[in-house]
């Protein structure tokens, strides 16, 4: 099975932890303020989870999630992603992160500043537009009436069948809503952000947006 390493451990990276565990892989956690914060929630998930600093879980990571407040994103250490698929949940909420002229003006979106910040990296954007709490109890069997779908969004098709293939184990459809600037139609508040959907419906909420 694959280690995934998490940059960021809160509400978002806990749940991908929790959920990625329960599928057989194994965590390696972090968080800005070092390893020993996380000895609780590691105890909580048991032994297939570790902590260690951002470098060192982007070094172990088979695959990467970022999930941390979006202000922080040049924080995340660029050489130990590289070559690697990285997943990118981040959120621009300019309450909390300040303002972006870039982003305020539409000219790019967060996953493609990102992805400028890790050139060597495969971004794919994924898992923003749910609450963390659903990632770990709205998953259903493949073919289940009403299956919620998520979107993904990325420019390499190697890396998105990757994280399709740990969307579709954690219970969810998946819609590919194409490069990684077309992410920015499942941003807040268009109408494919937090919508409970199946995939045809994913799909008409994402051409909305």
């Amino acid at each position: 099975m694959t280690t995934i390493g998490l940059i960021g451990s809160g509400h978002i990276g806990t749940a991908i932890a929790r959920r990625a565990i329960e599928q057989g892989h194994d965590v390696v956690l972090s968080n800005s303020r070092g390893p020993e914060t996380l000895s609780d929630l590691v105890a909580e998930l048991g032994p297939r989870a570790r902590a260690a600093t951002a470098s060192e879980a982007g070094e172990a990571g088979d695959l990467v999630v970022v999930t941390v407040p979006f202000k922080a994103y040049l924080d995340v250490p660029v050489e130990p992603l590289a070559g690697k698929v990285v997943i990118d949940t981040n959120n621009y909420y300019f309450e909390r992160d300040g303002h972006y002229a870039e982003l305020d003006e539409g000219r790019t979106s967060v996953s493609e500043m990102l992805a400028a910040h890790l050139p060597t990296s495969k971004v794919v954007k994924a898992f923003n537009a749910i609450q963390a709490a659903h990632i770990v109890t709205e998953g259903r069997p493949a073919g289940a009436e009403n299956r919620r779908a998520l979107a993904i969004a990325g420019d390499d098709a190697d890396a998105k069948a990757v994280v399709t293939d740990l969307i579709e184990s954690f219970g969810f459809d998946v819609v590919d809503a194409g490069p990684l600037a077309e992410g920015k139609r499942f941003d807040r508040d268009k109408p494919a952000y937090g919508a409970e959907l199946d995939a045809d419906g994913l799909r008409e909420a994402l051409a909305a947006g």
